[in-house]
Parts: structure tokens; C-alpha cells; sequence
């Protein structure tokens, strides 16, 4: 079931976004050459326990998992698309990373991800980053009252085949507000005037993730959150949270 937020909701959510923003801040600040993946983490989940707030990932366990989540984001590396669980791997000069986090903040949520390179990057990673931002930017920009989820999905896959990149065929966005996870999917492949239609109130998580080798097949790792590409292609991702407004897409996941 699709919940419509009122705009009272929308502001709470904004709230819990701005908390998303500043724990994905101080995490990409804490990233260096050297530095473990779990320092990411708890860079994160200092600004989430600074700011009242509670993780939506931290023990959240799918269908497709077999073991709860132990972190308060995702942090991914080189060829992991998403779901990579921050541990003790040090980062290294060149690495492309990926975090992911979310906050409760009084009953509302909010995601959002991020990608970025530490030290010294490579001109394809550049290349990468930016196309998957495009994507990003392409979704919201369609993210308006009167469309539908394919109109959503059709921007971010244009921005995808153009760049000559894969997406994974079934993960993509989703509902968000009073749960992280809520009707309606959002894939990133998708018909223009197709699906859910957009209207005021509707908030959504958009979260292209490409894969620069072109396909669209990945592989999960033992741990069973990690997926990788199935060629070692390099990844990236990006998230917001959105509201459709009346007076155009509103993204809640900014500082």
C-alpha cells in the first residue's frame, strides 16, 4: 500500500534527511588511504547518536539475506555495487567507494547514497561517478506530479545506456517514510507513462547504481549483502530521498 505523506510528514522527513546528509559527510571525511571501512562506519554512527537518531540499517535483514545487517551504512568498493559490509579492509590510493546510510528520526526515515574516489582517482572512475550523478539528477528532474514511476525509471536508464552502463536488473528505489523500504518499487529500467502515478506527498528513494562494464548481472558474496559485478567492472551509486511536491521534486537528504 502506497502511503501519501502530508505535509507536516514531508517535514519530519526532512529532519531524518538532514541527518542522512551529515552522517554521509562525515563519513567521506573519515576516508583516507589507510583507513578501515569500519572507521567509516562509526564516523556515521556517531553523527546518528549526536543527533537522536536510529539506524534503519543496523539489523535489517531481507529476504534475500541470511544474517541481519551489522552497520549503519554500506560501504562499497571498486567492483561492490552495494550492500558491502564496512569491515576491516584498508582503503587504498585510487579506491571508488560507496556509502549508503540511513536515519530514523522521530518515527521518519531517510536515505541516501553517495560515491567518491580516495587519493589518487582514475579518469574512468571520474567518468563513472558523474554518469551515475547524471542518472540521479535525470531521475529527480522526472520526479514531478502528473508522471508516472516509468517516467522516473525510462531518465535514469537513457543516462545509463548512453554512458554504456549496466544497471542491476532488480534492485533500484523504493518508497520511503514511516519504514525505509515502502511500496512503490522504483526500478532504474523502465517505460516512460508507465506505472504508479506521481503526486503531491509521494516520497520516494531514487538509487541508480551502474556498473561500468554494461551489463546488468552481478553475483553476492559469501557474506550474502555484498553485490559485485560479474566481470570486476568498477561501480558506483547514488541516492536521494525526494518529495513530490506540487511545485517540483523536493530532495530531503541535503544537509
Amino acid at each position: 500500500m502506497v502511503e501519501i505523506k502530508t505535509d507536516t510528514a514531508l517535514e519530519a522527513m526532512r529532519e531524518a534527511g538532514r541527518v542522512v546528509a551529515n552522517a554521509l559527510t562525515a563519513a567521506r571525511g573519515a576516508a583516507a588511504v589507510g583507513v578501515r571501512l569500519r572507521e567509516l562506519d562509526e564516523a556515521a554512527r556517531t553523527v546518528l547518536n549526536e543527533a537522536g537518531a536510529s539506524s534503519p540499517f543496523l539489523g535489517y535483514q531481507p529476504s534475500f539475506a541470511p544474517v541481519p545487517f551489522p552497520a549503519v551504512l554500506c560501504a562499497s568498493v571498486n567492483d561492490a555495487v552495494s550492500h558491502g559490509i564496512p569491515g576491516d579492509y584498508r582503503l587504498r590510493d585510487g579506491d571508488l567507494v560507496s556509502i549508503d546510510c540511513g536515519a530514523e528520526l522521530d518515527g521518519w526515515t531517510g536515505d541516501a547514497a553517495i560515491s567518491f574516489t580516495v587519493g589518487t582517482p582514475r579518469p574512468a572512475d571520474l567518468e563513472l561517478i558523474a554518469a551515475t550523478q547524471q542518472a540521479l539528477d535525470a531521475g529527480i528532474a522526472a520526479a514531478t506530479v502528473g508522471h508516472r514511476i516509468g517516467d522516473i525509471s525510462h531518465a535514469i536508464s537513457t543516462v545509463a545506456r548512453k554512458a554504456a552502463c549496466g544497471m542491476p536488473s532488480d534492485f533500484g528505489g523504493h518508497g520511503i517514510g514511516r519504514q525505509m523500504h515502502e511500496d512503490p518499487h522504483v526500478p532504474n529500467h523502465g517505460r516512460p507513462g508507465r506505472g504508479f502515478p506521481l503526486r503531491h506527498g509521494l516520497a520516494l528513494a531514487i538509487e541508480p547504481m551502474l556498473m561500468a562494464g554494461g551489463h546488468n548481472d552481478y553475483r553476492t558474496d559469501p557474506d550474502g549483502w555484498t553485490l559485485r559485478t560479474i566481470d570486476g567492472s568498477q561501480a558506483a551509486h547514488f541516492e536521494h530521498t525526494i518529495a513530490i511536491t506540487e511545485s517540483g521534486p523536493r530532495i530531503l537528504t541535503l544537509p
